[in-house]
């Protein structure tokens, strides 16, 4: 098989599980998004992931997303989403380029993205990561701090809030990862009753290669779908999450 029937096999192979997944939980599949990450993944593969139909990816760097926006300028209709932590100094690239930002989680970063996408002439869908698994190693905000961080985010016009994201226990073990998304959508559900006027709490990004049948289970409307898509990474995922610690069901 060579590479471009390989990469449409994976891709078949996710959307075939991830319609089981949403027909077990009574779920329309039409409301489950596929997020292909493509961090550590070079040009060529992804012009082939393009070529079989993806049209965005997501990315946990800002600095090596931007590069591949840049090479890939002449295939405008890709969408660049970063699902990774993000320091105020690199507000000026994601700016320029992303379409989505899916690791809000302080001010000073809200601050920053919009006063450059202010100068962009530009607006982003953002959604607000949350650290559900309450591990000290992972970014976002604690699930108590999660109402009034959003009651604030009104004051950024650029910022259109979506939803909330998550990155569940690095564990094999399923009861320990499902209450990491039960604690999203719970949280969800609460804030749709108090949310400011603007602020949506529609998506629920949670889910990756290795859990996220459990994530579409508990209500899932993106999933982070990466080396079930485009294969084993040279990188060590310990370079782009903090605190991984071995394969699993947290690989994204």
């Amino acid at each position: 098989m060579d590479e471009l029937a390989a990469l449409r096999h994976n891709l078949d192979a996710i959307r075939a599980r991830i319609d089981a997944a949403c027909r077990a939980a009574g779920r329309d599949p039409g409301e489950v998004r596929l997020l292909p990450v493509s961090k550590t993944v070079d040009e060529a593969r992804l012009r082939q992931a393009h070529a079989i139909g993806i049209r965005e990816f997501g990315e946990n760097k800002v600095q090596e997303a931007m590069g591949k926006w840049e090479a890939m300028a002449d295939l405008p209709d890709l969408r660049w989403v970063l699902i990774g932590h993000l320091q105020t100094n690199k507000a000026k690239y994601a700016a320029r380029f992303a379409s989505e930002f899916q690791a809000l989680d302080s001010l000073r970063v809200a601050e920053a993205l919009d006063a450059q996408l202010q100068k962009q002439g530009r607006a982003l869908d953002v959604l607000v990561q949350v650290n559900t698994s309450g591990e000290a190693t992972k970014f976002g905000l604690v699930p108590e701090e999660v109402s009034g961080f959003v009651r604030q985010l009104p004051a950024f016009a650029s910022l259109r809030v979506r939803g909330l994201m998550t990155l569940a226990l690095f564990s094999d073990d399923e009861a320990r990862v499902r209450p990491c998304f039960v604690r999203l959508r719970e949280l969800r559900e609460r804030l749709r009753q108090e949310a400011p006027e603007g602020i949506a709490m529609d998506e629920l990004s949670m889910g990756m290669s290795g859990d996220f049948e459990l994530a579409i289970a508990e209500g899932a409307t993106t999933v982070r779908v990466g080396t079930a898509i485009f294969g084993s990474r040279a990188t060590p995922d310990s370079a782009y999450w903090p605190g991984f610690a071995g394969s699993g069901a947290g690989t994204p």
